[in-house]
């Protein structure tokens, strides 16, 4: 300023002829909550705390591995239930240690897998507790929610262990997540499974998507997005599987032995039994086989051995969706813009849904009387397994029916809010709003230009308004207040394409 200046001479002042740019945020960055073998970083305690990784192995080194799901087999007396293998004419029933079919099943490692697989990059995790604690329970989920609240970089949110819980708990720690996403950080989405998602909605038990509907509730449904059925996965593979899979090598023993004639079984197959569980050392003091040479020689022989670990390998590949989903995401947004909607996209690691779908059964799940739309996932002959929806949980909104539309201006919303943060306290004058706007318009210009917003010019496509008599009052200054009003045209996706056709004359 010339009124600073007290020896002659000449000086420079350089103005800034460009506003502050804006830069836009991260759009997929999952936080995964769940159960862990272990939570150590070099030492580091990471138990109990958010955590961001690039990879599964960094995710191993970090939190080890899956958690240790051995089985043992009844005979199946309910002629309602399937029975997962068949011997000697008798059907069989595969129950976890605990006694259990699927309680206390610990789906976070697995899911992970699932997540880099379709896509995942940067995530965060949060280890709530390990393979040791009784069962998964909801106070440490709900706790390791919470425990986002200092962490604005994760922008989904994903709980695979609640699947681990019954529905009775679930839908609490589920509303929990809506209540974080909605209410208390609004720049997040929650991404949810659907308990008992791999039965049908016909099953004797109950339809399992209209009890997630009922219990749900009706708040804060713009920032979440369900999808069913699960997914039959080709995560774990059979080298995964072996001995160490049954509860009672013991039992085994004695139904294969029996499958196969009992004492006029085949020698080679009474031999190799004879060793399983042996540990006895030789005169010389060598041991015998080791179980994974046992494993290998038992398949060679025993058609039911097989059959039976293919079974345990079903149980174990059958996973919820929600992180094959927000590996999805992330693949789109790096590929497309977060303003493509993540559908009609096939699935890796995906054999089938655990329910075919058809265009009729879907119908309920898209458009429901009470807007609560789920979104299906579909196996079309010749294209593979397909995500076929692209709807929040709040259907009936025509604000935020469409997950891209809400995440797109949950991204616009958070890049803009730290953008302008760099002006708080600055002088509440016409410069500054020109300045702002600049900012805001130049942002927006640039989505515009890569297809996130709709209009054939970006007049049509947004608008932004800041300043006296057009977004404030004078007591609004008086205040201390500044009003920005951003108005954007968001594409929307062509949910449902019309073909007609009519015949014509014959011109010739």
């Amino acid at each position: 300023m010339a009124g600073a200046y007290k020896t002659p001479g000449v000086y420079i002042d350089e103005k800034n002829a460009f506003p502050n740019s804006v830069v836009e945020v991260a759009t997929a960055v999952p936080a995964f909550i769940g159960y862990t073998e272990a939570a150590d970083n070099k030492g580091s305690s990471l138990a109990g705390k958010p955590w961001r990784i690039t990879s599964m192995q960094e995710f191993v080194s970090c939190y080890g591995g899956p958690p240790e799901d051995r089985f043992e087999f009844v005979k199946n007396a309910d002629a309602t239930t399937p029975s997962d293998f068949k011997s000697a004419g008798s059907g069989y029933v595969l129950r976890r240690k605990n006694g259990q079919p699927d309680t206390f099943r610990y789906y976070l490692h697995h899911c992970m897998l699932l997540f880099f697989q379709n896509g995942g990059g940067v995530c965060y995790v949060v280890s709530v507790g390990n393979y040791t604690d009784a069962g998964a329970q909801v106070k440490p989920l709900q706790d390791g929610i919470d425990l986002l609240l200092t962490e604005r970089e994760p922008t989904l949110v994903v709980i695979p262990d609640a699947m681990a819980l019954p529905q009775a708990d679930c839908i609490p720690l589920q509303q929990h997540a809506l209540r974080h996403c909605g209410s208390q950080m609004k720049n997040r989405l929650a991404i949810l499974d659907v308990s008992d998602g791999y039965r049908e909605r016909t099953d004797p038990q109950g339809d399992c998507v209209a009890a997630f509907r009922d219990g749900l509730g009706t708040d804060f449904l713009d920032y979440s997005a369900a999808y069913y059925p699960w997914l039959n996965t080709s995560i774990v593979q059979d080298t995964d599987l072996g001995l160490a899979s049954f509860v009672d090598v013991a039992e085994l023993k004695a139904l294969l032995l029996a499958e196969a004639g009992g004492s006029a079984a085949p020698k080679a197959l009474q031999d190799i039994l004879a060793q399983i569980g042996n540990a006895a050392r030789d005169p010389k003091g060598k041991t015998g086989p080791s179980d994974a040479e046992l494993h290998k020689a038992l398949l060679s022989v025993s058609p039911t051995y097989a059959s039976i670990l293919q079974a345990i390998q079903r149980k174990l590949n059958l996973l919820p969706p929600a992180a094959a989903m927000a590996g999805l995401y992330t693949m789109v947004d790096n590929t497309r813009g977060v303003w493509k909607a993540p559908a009609n996209i096939s699935l890796n690691s995906v054999v089938s849904p655990a329910v075919a779908i058809t265009q009729d059964v879907q119908e309920d799940l898209n458009t429901p009387s009470t807007g609560k739309s789920v979104n299906a996932i579909r196996s079309f002959l010749g294209e593979g397994v397909l995500v076929w929806g692209a709807r929040t949980l709040d259907g009936n909104s025509l604000d935020w029916r469409y997950i891209n539309v809400r995440r797109t201006v949950l991204m616009i919303e958070e890049s803009l809010s730290l953008a302008t943060k760099a002006y708080v306290f600055e002088p509440n004058v016409a410069t500054t709003w020109i300045t702002i706007k600049s900012m805001a318009s130049n942002f927006l210009t640039g989505i515009w230009k890569r297809g996130g917003l709709a209009g054939a010019t970006p007049a049509d496509a947004f608008n932004v308004f800041v300043g006296l008599g057009e977004t404030m009052t004078a007591d609004d200054i008086l205040e201390g207040v500044m009003r920005v009003t951003v108005l954007v045209a968001l594409s929307r996706p062509a949910e449902f394409i019309e073909l007609s056709f009519q015949q014509q004359m014959q011109k010739s």
